[in-house]
């Protein structure tokens, strides 16, 4: 925890307290949406993608997997390649809880992973030290045990921007969300094949957010497939 925020945490820390049971109390329980969470699609060369992750990765705000992240991605990439795609994402998910859920899982070959991780592990309030170590042995992981060939690693979206949270707790949580960007931007461009995907204002925006203040809505995940789509198509173009 960086200065700022332990001296925040002392001033502050009866109202975060207050405001943080205030928000978990109120804000309401949107459920995942329906809809695959695997397939095939499209005509071109081969592509095994994965989408790892938390609520967000999972669709949470979307009303069907179509309206979501990996349903839109999957749209954007078929006219490119033939997409086989796996959605690997469950609410609350911390890295933590991915990394042990990874170890479960059979050993297959990916060529490129989606993340979305980071709002949970702000709001358990890991240090940074430990997201720097769980995010790197995540990329380790991938790499080693399912022969990934590239990662993009989703950033925290804006969270100082969410209408579901109240000041000063909205400022508090920002600010931690942004030094999680950055140690995942530092982590990223220390691991080759990796590249850092910020969720900047222009993509978040909290007009487009889901009816919980919370996640995402549909547009946002167009947004966020659009960005994702671009850089894998662009990778390919750049090959020999």
């Amino acid at each position: 925890m960086s200065l700022r925020h332990a001296l925040a945490t002392i001033a502050l820390g009866p109202v975060l307290l207050a405001q943080g049971r205030h928000v978990r109390r109120t804000t309401p329980l949107l459920a995942e949406p329906e809809g695959a969470r695997e397939g095939i699609t499209g005509s071109g060369p081969l592509l095994r993608l994965l989408v790892l992750g938390d609520s967000a990765a999972a669709g949470v705000g979307a009303r069907t997997q179509d309206d979501a992240l990996s349903g839109q991605l999957a749209v954007t990439l078929a006219p490119t390649f033939r997409l086989q795609w796996k959605l690997l994402a469950f609410t609350g998910a911390t890295t933590a809880d991915i990394l042990g859920r990874l170890r479960q899982e059979a050993a297959a070959d990916y060529d490129v992973v989606v993340t979305s991780l980071g709002v949970n592990d702000v709001t358990a309030r890991l240090s940074l030290a430990t997201w720097r170590r769980q995010q790197l042995e995540l990329v380790d992981l991938l790499t080693r045990r399912f022969d990934t060939r590239r990662i993009l690693l989703s950033g925290l979206p804006p969270m100082h921007r969410f209408p579901a949270l109240p000041q000063p707790l909205r400022w508090y949580i920002g600010s931690r969300a942004r030094d999680f960007d950055r140690v995942l931007a530092e982590v990223a461009a220390s691991r080759p094949g990796c590249e850092f995907l910020a969720l900047g204002h222009e993509m978040m925006d909290a007009s487009a957010m889901a009816s919980d203040g919370f996640h995402p809505g549909p547009p946002i995940y167009a947004l966020w497939a659009r960005e994702a789509a671009r850089r894998i198509t662009r990778e390919k173009e750049h090959k020999p």
